[in-house]
């Protein structure tokens, strides 16, 4: 039977408390324009953001059937190991990419619902996965950092934070 000094040990050991305070930073709009002023990229939109985390990955020109493509890395699934590595899909998959790339530089797709859409076992879900897989580890990145807010409310005398329910960034407190 273990002991409390050994589970909390054990405990220590697994959780990094300076690594949680910098995932879970709190502090004033302020600050947080501070933050802003020295790293800008903290405001990109989801498209920028994910385009930048897919080419965190790199990028490399590959010749396929006498054309040139970008293959990226990424979709070979390195978080996982490989588990979801996506083959023979690198046309639709840097088709997927350049949708991305234009919305992030503002082209008007990022306006555009984004539909994937093909037979059974055509990766529709494992591209999802992926993606949704890739934002959470680049989210806890120095360079995929996310910043959201909350409002302070009273409540049954109380103070209590209230968190944004679409997470959005700060900035959005401000009037357009």
């Amino acid at each position: 039977m273990l002991k409390k000094t050994e589970l909390l040990d054990a405990i220590k050991t697994t959780h990094d408390p300076e690594g949680f305070r910098e995932l879970n930073w709190t502090g004033t709009f302020g600050e947080y324009v501070d933050i802003v002023l020295r790293q800008p990229d903290v405001i990109r939109s989801a498209h920028q953001r994910i385009y930048d985390m897919i080419v965190s990955f790199g990028a490399e020109e590959i010749e396929l059937v006498k054309e040139k493509i970008i293959r990226y890395p990424f979709f070979s699934d390195v978080l996982g190991g490989g588990r979801d590595a996506i083959f023979g899909l690198e046309n639709p998959l840097a088709t997927l990419v350049a949708h991305f790339k234009s919305a992030a530089y503002g082209y008007g797709t990022e306006r555009r619902v984004l539909l994937l859409h093909g037979p059974v076992g055509s990766s529709k879900s494992t591209i999802a996965r992926l993606l949704k897989r890739g934002l959470e580890a680049y989210s806890r990145q120095p360079e995929g950092a996310l910043y959201s807010f909350s409002w302070r409310v009273e409540e049954s005398g109380k103070e209590a934070l209230v968190p944004s329910p679409m997470n959005q960034d700060p900035l959005m407190l401000l009037p357009q």
